[in-house]
């Protein structure tokens, strides 16, 4: 018997524990660094890279805790959320407490033929929350797959109602909705990340970016030109997508939900699907539970992600009208073929239920209110800053825009030195922290984006 096979657990004993199984070592900083170098592409960089990543040795609350101190700091107030996602901090007693409870049953089971109590509990919650008449709910792996279903959902729609030329997409400029395929087709395709693969990936139809301004009035010349173009092009669209409200990693720009609302009425009219990619500004970020509310609209298609499961683990959920899914139904091929691995998994649906019922056991409308007039307060100065363009607040999001790209070495150290985490890109030094960021704690990631942008 090979050696890594001696002393496995015989069947159903799930309970013994092979005996020449050792314990991990801990490896040094050093050594956790010189791997990372060595083997780990991290995202959005060269192999191998160019700057040496900070070692998290644990969080709790909001903050990192360094695994060797860095610029006089062993710990860093997160001013990121793990990417949008740990809106309830680290190691939150409840999320531990849901994760430990459900690996005591189990951690993963396949989702085809099967299914269990936390997957069904979490699709109901999510259909209970979200706005009607969404129905429906796939879960997906991340946001970007989240993304990938609900296109193949649209495409799908139109194949089985016997219009399958109805398959292009349009959306705005300035957008993101992640790095796989489709996904990276409605990105935009000037400015955005997925430049390098303009004429390979599909081409989509794509309007003017939005007028910037949460709370301006909308502009009637852009509302034209939206209703302009989806009549135009009606007969081959298959749906419009778009991030409401707040524009995430494509750059950070806020615009008026009016918007949102002729979107509706214009995919209403000339017979498109609407689709809203929540995965950024769901469960409270922008100061409404899901920023469709803020127009008073419900999409046939709604991608969540991110803060899902509190940051603990990888899910995100397509939602859709029973409409959508009556009519792929019927089709000649009645089923969505898409069937991740770890589809419905357990562990993150139980983690996701709990991080859900915490968020709306508290008043996460004030806490979200409390972040966004700190972050109000604490950038406004930055506007008188040499090098910024322009600084934006919406909810818990904040953001400062430089004139110029941001030097990212410069700008991360600038916020490290003030005991910050931050993570800019391009002109944009931002904040999105947990909503469990205390006043002081906005404080102090407001003066570290004020660093940043002195020094990036």
């Amino acid at each position: 018997m090979p050696d890594r096979l001696a002393g496995a657990a015989p069947s159903g004993g799930a309970d013994a524990v092979p005996a020449n199984v050792p314990a991990p070592r801990t490896l040094t900083t050093g050594e956790v660094l010189a791997l990372d170098r060595q083997h780990v592409w991290h995202p959005y960089g060269p192999m191998p890279g160019r700057q040496e990543p900070l070692v998290i040795a644990s969080a709790s609350g909001v903050r990192l805790r360094l695994a060797e101190p860095a610029e006089g700091h062993t710990e860093l107030v997160d001013g990121m959320a793990s990417w949008w996602s740990a809106i309830h901090g680290y190691n939150h007693p409840v999320l531990n407490e849901a994760a430990q409870a459900q690996l005591g049953r189990m951690s993963h089971v396949m989702f085809g033929g099967l299914t269990h109590e936390p997957a069904v509990r979490l699709a109901a919650r999510l259909v209970e929350i979200t706005p009607e008449p969404l129905q429906h709910v796939f879960l997906a792996d991340s946001g970007s797959v989240s993304v990938e279903v609900a296109v193949k959902m649209c495409l799908q729609y139109w194949r089985s109602a016997g219009r399958p030329g109805k398959q292009r997409l349009l959306t705005w400029r300035g957008g993101y909705h992640g790095d796989t395929w489709q996904p990276m087709a409605v990105c935009d395709p000037d400015g955005g990340m997925h430049r390098l693969w303009s004429g390979v990936l599909p081409q989509q139809i794509f309007a003017d970016a939005p007028p910037a301004g949460f709370g301006a009035e909308p502009d009637a010349a852009y509302e034209a030109h939206l209703r302009e173009l989806i009549g135009r092009h009606a007969d081959e669209l298959a749906a419009v997508i778009v991030e409401p409200v707040v524009q995430g990693a494509g750059g950070m720009r806020f615009h008026s939900p009016g918007y949102l609302r002729v979107l509706r009425e214009a995919c209403d009219e000339h017979g498109v699907l609407l689709v809203l990619d929540e995965i950024a500004t769901g469960f409270g970020r922008t100061g409404a539970l899901f920023a469709a509310e803020h127009a008073g609209i419900s999409p046939d298609v709604m991608c969540l992600g991110k803060a899902l499961t509190g940051g603990y683990l990888t899910m995100a959920a397509t939602l859709c009208t029973s409409r959508v899914a009556e009519g792929i139904s019927r089709g000649e091929v009645p089923m969505l073929a898409h069937g991740p691995t770890f589809m419905g998994n357990p562990l993150a649906a139980a983690v996701s239920e709990a991080s859900i019922d915490l968020l709306l056991a508290h008043d996460w409308q004030q806490e979200v209110k409390r972040i966004e007039a700190g972050l109000r307060d604490g950038l406004a100065g930055a506007l008188e800053l040499p090098g910024v363009r322009d600084v934006r607040v919406l909810g818990a999001i904040g953001v400062v825009q430089l004139d110029h790209e941001a030097d990212m070495e410069a700008a991360t150290r600038a916020a490290v030195c003030e005991g910050v985490w931050l993570r800019p890109f391009r002109d944009l030094l931002y904040t999105m922290p947990p909503y469990i960021t205390g006043d002081d704690d906005v404080a102090r990631i407001c003066a570290a984006v004020r660093s940043a942008a002195t020094a990036g």
